[in-house]
């Protein structure tokens, strides 16, 4: 019996998670043995991602094409737009009131002055991210809505940075069709379906070597991270998991439950694109799988599963909102701490609520955009930023962490949106996630 693909990837993260221990152990990481390990791993676990990223535009084009062609009307366009933004609005709400809770709640940031002290002496150089986040800033919010329209759609085809810009042009692009006469616009039904369906095929062949390219994607991070990195902030790591697990396990069953759906079913169903999720730490790359996953598993339609996820894969960012809440408050925390005169009161908080709603949605297309967003928020409220350095060392670990809260979100908002329309199949007959070839 073969197995499916979801325990197919929990078994290679698994044997990735023995295999980094056992060359941690034995300090294997600059030996032969380990950095022949890290670079094969490296090298399938890149070509396994650009693989990934490879079908993400003509999948994202096809999909919002096809779906805006299939709603068929600006009043059936416009009422499941204003669910599809009611949805990403407030669940992003509710996961930033959540971390506001859970951080208050944990207060990660109050320690010892002396503790506050070892772990600034202990904490990256902050030129390591400055690097990273180069010249961008609360301008840089401006230059994303610019980016919206791309002066030219094949260059933005071909840069991240421009995704929300392909999905504007797809978006117009469209509802002109559906503007067409009857003959044309049964031509392009037909192309952009077929496109479609063709782009899904080639992401079921990816599927098929899906557990040995995450496999190769998270066996370098486990061997990088080291468990006692965690130790020093461990509270705060601690804090952060905290808020996303009520977010992913409490809320999303919440909105699942409202909508007549056993939350179970949905996260079963979705366990292969949550496991590439956290491989990949990314939403966009994670789109063919949680398409697959939605439409072939939870049955949900086409035409809402096409709308829906890549829009939200691309502005919905639930775990990035509540991460950004939980780390500008642990650095108020902080402060505090080595600045007892410092108060930052409800009105501050509340502040950092709103911006952390706002960027979370404004910043998403930006390389590095967490930190971008944290830069915007820690400048407004009058926080030294460079303090976020303290915790870059668990940075990466709990970035793929969110990029599973935000793409089981949008998944969520998929079938909640499928519902809300009529769709009566859901979850009626459940079907394994098949690849067909």
């Amino acid at each position: 019996m073969k197995l499916k693909l979801h325990w197919q990837i929990l078994i290679s993260i698994t044997c990735a998670l023995l295999l980094s221990i056992f060359i941690r152990s034995f300090d294997l990481r600059e030996a032969f043995f380990g950095t022949a390990v890290i670079g094969v791993c490296n090298f399938v676990g890149t070509v396994f991602l650009n693989a990934l990223k490879m079908i993400v535009v003509p999948l994202i084009v096809a999909s919002i094409i096809g779906g805006m062609i299939g709603i068929g009307n600006e009043k059936s366009f416009g009422r499941m737009g204003l669910k599809t933004v009611a949805y990403y609005v407030g669940s992003t709400l509710i996961a930033v009131l959540v971390g506001l809770l859970v951080v208050n709640i944990m207060k990660p940031g109050h320690v010892d002055s002396a503790t506050a002290e070892a772990m600034l002496a202990q904490a990256r150089d902050p030129g390591q991210f400055e690097e990273r986040l180069g010249k961008t800033g609360a301008e840089e919010v401006i230059q994303v809505f610019i980016r919206m329209i791309p002066s030219n759609i094949i260059d933005a085809a071909g840069d991240n940075s421009q995704i929300l810009g392909i999905i504007f042009f797809s978006l117009l692009f469209g509802y002109f069709v559906t503007r067409l006469p009857e003959k044309q616009r049964e031509f392009q039904v037909k192309l952009w379906q077929s496109l479609q369906d063709v782009t899904l095929n080639i992401a079921d062949l990816i599927l098929l070597f899906a557990p040995i390219g995450v496999f190769g994607l998270v066996t370098p991070k486990f061997i990088d991270f080291g468990f006692q990195l965690f130790l020093p902030i461990m509270k705060f790591t601690m804090t952060v998991l905290l808020g996303l697990g009520i977010h992913f396990f409490i809320v999303m069953s919440i909105f699942l439950f409202l909508a007549g759906i056993k939350p179970w079913l949905h996260f079963r169903a979705m366990a292969p694109a949550l496991l590439t999720a956290f491989s990949t730490s990314s939403s966009i790359s994670t789109l063919p799988i949680t398409m697959e996953c939605c439409e072939k598993t939870a049955n949900v339609s086409n035409r809402v599963s096409s709308f829906t996820l890549p829009l939200g894969a691309s502005i919905n960012m639930n775990g990035t909102a509540l991460y950004e809440c939980v780390i500008v408050i642990f650095i108020a925390q902080f402060y505090q701490t080595l600045n007892p005169a410092f108060e930052f009161g409800i009105t501050s908080q509340i502040t950092v609520v709103l911006l952390a709603l706002m960027t979370s949605f404004g910043v998403a297309g930006i390389p590095a955009a967490s930190i971008v967003a944290i830069a915007i928020i820690t400048g407004v409220v009058g926080l030294p930023f460079e303090y976020v350095g303290i915790v870059l060392v668990v940075d990466r670990i709990l970035d793929m962490c969110r990029s599973v809260v935000n793409i089981f979100s949008d998944s969520v908002g998929a079938v909640v949106i499928g519902k809300s329309e009529g769709e009566t199949e859901i979850y009626k007959k459940e079907r394994p996630l098949s690849i067909h070839l």
